[in-house]
């Protein structure tokens, strides 16, 4: 957890293209209250050749290893869910957020979504982040 007056602790957003606004509205309040993102993949174009994949693959997979914790936000795409993987198997803490409460629908949902260390959330995104902030953000 994050102590006022600490370094930031370091997050990283893991989601798909049509959930920019999003993840930037949700980078933009964490970092206000002293989180540091380890990489904004918003800021790239679509990769439309292998060399340019494999560059923004090995930066995402960097800032995924050096996050504290990793939010997903859904709906995700493959590299969300792989950004999903990788923390799990690091054991960093995860949170897992999702507008409607198809994660805990058996039929669209993956085992992923229900291991330990995973945080799921469903509602609003603002809800979201008060509990977010509530659980990694502790001021003495």
């Amino acid at each position: 957890m994050y102590m006022e007056g600490d370094e930031g602790m370091k997050f990283y957003i893991g989601s798909s293209f049509q959930n920019i606004k999003q993840v930037r509205h949700v980078a933009k309040v964490l970092t206000f209250n002293g989180f540091i993102h380890t990489y904004d993949w918003t800021e790239n174009e679509r990769a439309d050749t292998l060399d340019k994949l494999q560059s923004i693959g090995e930066e995402e997979k960097q800032a995924v290893t050096e996050s504290d914790f990793v939010i997903i936000l859904l709906p995700g795409g493959k590299g969300s869910h792989i950004e999903l993987g990788i923390a799990l198997g690091l054991g960093k803490p995860l949170y897992l957020y999702s507008p409607s409460d198809v994660i805990n629908d058996p039929a669209e949902s993956s085992t992923f979504y229900h291991v330990s260390g995973v945080n799921k959330f469903t509602g609003s995104i603002d809800d979201f982040l008060l509990h977010l902030l509530k659980h990694e953000l502790v001021t003495d």
